[in-house]
């Protein structure tokens, strides 16, 4: 089953909608905050030409740069975690 890594900031609204969103699907994620890990931080950057976007969300491999929850459950369903 593939994995899915929100990385994120507490402040951040997007972060809390994309995480009350996989919640509320009952999808389970692992949740890292960027602002507390230099190296998500770091690899977030790399994703996203230089800056820093949160949420980025690694689904399985496939990565999403602040997901609308159309985009989130349309590479959940990719991936076999919801379905259709």
């Amino acid at each position: 089953m593939a994995q899915i890594t929100v990385y994120g900031a507490d402040w951040c609204g997007d972060t809390i909608q994309t995480r009350s969103d996989l919640d509320s699907l009952g999808v389970k994620y692992r949740y890292i905050n960027v602002e507390e890990d230099a190296a998500a931080q770091e690899w977030v950057k790399r994703q996203n030409g230089g800056k820093q976007k949160t949420p980025t969300v690694d689904v399985g491999g496939q990565i999403l740069v602040e997901p609308d929850r159309e985009e989130l459950e349309l590479a959940l369903q990719r991936n076999g975690l919801i379905e259709a």
